[in-house]
């Protein structure tokens, strides 16, 4: 059994911040930490002092996680970013509040004694008896100290307070994670008082100036018998209430999700109850395990539900039986077919989730093109007489500001183009778009028809998957294109109107026209969108001609593909060089190779078409982590350490070319290998160079790690290699947190105020007397691990 900590955290947007550039304005964007380790970062928004991300993170994290901290940072081309404010959370104000925080919070003001990280190895003896009394004080080590100098180190030594008293130990230069090996003495009093406290703190030496604070440890003298450890370093307490309001706020929502995740054969009965309505689908639909579940769940929990089920049932090979049995319940309860799927149900959520799961790389080779050279052109596009700035003409011509009509015939050519470009490569990619999609688009159009079979509904067969393929996919693709992984950074002003304008012709071109836009100086656009809708019904058209035998072998084939262990996972060139190459030249140390990384091997060739390729299995993995800034030239540096076939380590490091870029790849590799049982629980975060480790400054190659690794902090990605046991714990999760909800569905079917008949019986038993049954048989397998007897084993076939 392994023990979850997930965190969700949404950055959805910034208000009222203060502008740190001369223009008046600022480059924002959010760096997520958990303790000291930084896990995730936002795109910066350019120009905005009101910036909105709409960026989500699913951290799986280490059990014993303190705080999650957010800064928010203008970015600065020349020089360093500037640093606007933040929000802290502690685990427990997190954990306090059962559904999550969702609110706007202030950021407060960042002060350097405040921003300590780190911990120090003391080992702290007082003599009971014998006079004189000297309490003996062993300093050893630290690790992860904050870098206070522009090296990205600092210089540390310590100061230790005692009974009136200080000593300090001497200056280590340039580290992070100093070894002093020093032991400082004290002499007591008689009459000490018992309360009294040995104080430790931690500074970083300057020759010019004030020394810098790095933190502090409080140890109580009354402590019976001798204490040794790492001990985590604080901040100086506050002194006085953090102002708040004054550098802005920021709007997030924060959940905290801790579960125990049984072995898999725990959770397959509850796995076979939720699937046995898409086995055998001739059961009523009202009355079944996956009914009762999507009853029970709320709106705040709807798409976590239906992300856990689309990969459940698309690992089994029953996405689109279940696509098929959410829908028809959803056309059951419609009676207006213009309300047709515009709600958030589970049947909505799941399609979304779906199209995201399997679609992603469809999304890419039809919208990428013409998105990349959206970005590049940064043309002015405006359509709106309130919004044009005739000023920027002088960008468009030489000849003076342009008119109104000029700058709306320039737009509206620019437009036309984009829009014209998308249309195309939409319509005709017929044979791009994913078998399996156009399975579950089949059995839309089909259970639409037989729901609403009158002539004058006939557009509603059409909308059903137009609604989904652009106003749910094409068009917030192109609205957000850095959600969808089309683009690294969001879109400056200029560009994200451009996109705006596209994304709302978009979902005019996917309502079919039925519902015209609600902005006349749209009406231009018409001569592209009219044409267009009939090529739109076209393609849907085509999008659906599959016969029965391919969509037989699309469910059993192209489901698992998204989760195979062969299947890549992320790839793209990267800078590599091996720890023992030698290092003449460091500059050219790093060569450019191509990786891939699948749930089986980290791969690597000077080009994605090279045979020869290089080659660390995943399963022999024993450390990802980053590098420290300026250890080598080159930015962005992190390490792979693997055993090799002899049982040797050996260090490959890695270059990234982004910060973000160099975060995902540390997620997708501490995710794939969070398998692996024999993890380091330390390691170098520098390299061993000039007969020492830059790091630490040891002088011995294999001097043990002088940093913590992080193996178990984590991105959830829908290209993460599939956990059924940790989705299918969700789940129960999800319908033991219901309560007595739950047993109020079982107890009245849908649409009925009388109790459920006991003829009614699915496979056997009664869905209340059998979710009864599995329920308690995973409270009982959770409460036997708490008293330490383990778990069951599989059950025998019957």
């Amino acid at each position: 059994m392994a023990k979850s900590t997930s965190l969700y955290c949404r950055l959805v947007e910034g208000k009222e911040l203060p502008a740190k550039d001369v223009s008046g304005s600022s480059d924002p964007y959010c760096v997520v930490k958990v303790d000291n380790e930084v896990v995730a970062r936002t795109a910066t928004v350019w120009r905005s002092l009101n910036p909105f991300w709409g960026e989500e993170f699913t951290l799986r994290l280490p059990s014993g996680f303190h705080s999650l901290t957010i800064y928010v940072l203008d970015e600065d081309t020349i020089g360093h970013d500037d640093v606007i404010g933040k929000v802290s959370l502690s685990r427990q104000q997190i954990s306090a509040q059962l559904r999550g925080i969702d609110s706007w919070l202030s950021l407060v003001p960042v002060h350097p004694d405040q921003e300590v990280q780190g911990e120090i190895h003391l080992e702290v003896k007082m003599p009971e008896q014998g006079h004189p009394r000297m309490l003996r004080c062993h300093l050893i080590a630290a690790r992860d100290l904050a870098p206070r100098d522009p090296s990205g180190t600092s210089d540390p030594f310590v100061r230790v307070s005692c009974c009136g008293h200080t000593q300090e130990t001497t200056v280590i230069k340039k580290t992070r994670f100093p070894h002093w090996d020093e032991v400082l003495q004290f002499e007591l009093a008689e009459d000490e008082p018992g309360d009294s406290m040995l104080s430790v703190e931690v500074w970083d030496w300057d020759i010019v100036g004030k020394n810098d604070f790095l933190g502090q440890v409080k140890v109580p003298l009354d402590a019976s018998g001798p204490m040794e450890g790492w001990f985590q370093l604080l901040p100086f307490p506050s002194s006085s209430e953090e102002p708040g309001g004054q550098l802005g706020s920021l709007r997030l929502t924060v959940r905290l999700l801790e579960d125990r995740v049984l072995p898999q054969h725990c959770y397959q009965p509850l796995i076979q109850l939720l699937a046995e309505p898409l086995r055998s689908p001739g059961q009523p639909a009202a009355s079944t395990a996956l009914a009762v579940l999507e009853e029970v769940t709320s709106g705040d929990s709807r798409q976590d539900v239906a992300t856990k089920l689309v990969k459940v049932f698309l690992a089994q090979g029953l996405a689109v039986p279940f696509l098929d049995y959410v829908i028809t319940r959803e056309l059951t309860r419609t009676t207006d077919p213009n309300t047709l799927f515009r709600s958030n149900s589970l049947a909505s959520k799941s399609v979304e989730q779906f199209l995201k799961a399997v679609g992603l790389p469809y999304l890419h080779a039809v919208l990428k093109p013409v998105v990349n050279r959206i970005f590049e052109e940064k043309k002015y596009v405006e359509l709106d007489p309130c919004k044009m700035e005739l000023s920027r003409g002088r960008r468009i011509s030489f000849k003076g500001s342009l008119s109104e009509a000029q700058v709306r015939e320039s737009s509206l050519e620019l437009l036309q183009g984009y829009l014209g470009d998308m249309v195309d490569a939409i319509v005709g990619s017929v044979d791009k778009c994913p078998l399996l999609m156009r399975v579950a688009f089949k059995q839309l159009r089909r259970r639409v028809e037989e729901r609403f079979p009158s002539p004058q509904h006939e557009e509603v067969q059409y909308i059903a998957i137009s609604g989904f393929l652009f106003l749910r996919f094409f068009a917030p693709a192109v609205l957000t294109p850095k959600l969808f992984g089309l683009r690294e950074q969001h879109a400056e002003p200029r560009t994200g109107r451009t996109l705006l304008l596209l994304a709302k012709a978009l979902q005019s071109i996917g309502n079919l026209g039925l519902q015209p836009g609600k902005e006349p100086w749209m009406a231009p656009l018409n001569t592209v969108l009219l044409p267009s809708i009939t090529r739109v019904r076209a393609f849907l058209d085509s999008l659906i001609e599959v016969d029965s035998t391919q969509a037989t072998a699309g469910e059993r084939m192209v489901s698992v593909a998204p989760f195979s262990p062969s299947a890549t996972i992320k790839e793209g060139f990267l800078h590599a060089r091996e720890a023992e190459e030698p290092s003449l030249l460091p500059r050219f140390a790093f060569k450019k190779r191509y990786f891939w990384l699948s749930a089986q091997a980290l791969s690597y060739s000077k080009s994605p078409e090279c045979q020869e390729h290089s080659c660390i299995p995943v399963g022999h993995i024993r450390a990802v982590e980053r590098v420290d800034e300026g250890t080598f030239p080159q930015p962005h540096v992190m390490q792979v350490v693997a055993q090799d076939g002899t049982g040797q380590l050996r260090t490959t490091y890695i270059q990234c070319k982004n910060a973000p870029e160099l975060w995902q790849w540390l997620w997708a590799l501490r995710q794939a290998s969070s398998a692996n049982g024999a993890m380091l629980p330390t390691c170098h975060p520098g390299t061993f160079r000039a007969a020492r480790w830059t790091c630490c400054l040891q002088p011995t190659r294999a001097a043990p790690g002088c940093s913590r690794t992080h193996s178990a902090v984590a991105l959830d990605e829908w290209t993460d290699p599939m956990d059924p046991a940790a989705a299918a714990q969700s789940l129960y999760g999800h319908l033991q947190r219901a309560g007595t909800r739950l047993w109020e569905v079982v107890a009245e079917p849908e649409g009925s105020v009388a109790v459920q008949s006991p003829e009614l019986k699915l496979g056997g038993g009664a869905v209340a007397e059998r979710l009864r049954a599995v329920l308690r048989d995973l409270d009982a397998a959770h409460e036997a691990f708490a008293r330490g007897d383990g778990v069951p084993n599989p059950p025998t076939a019957t």
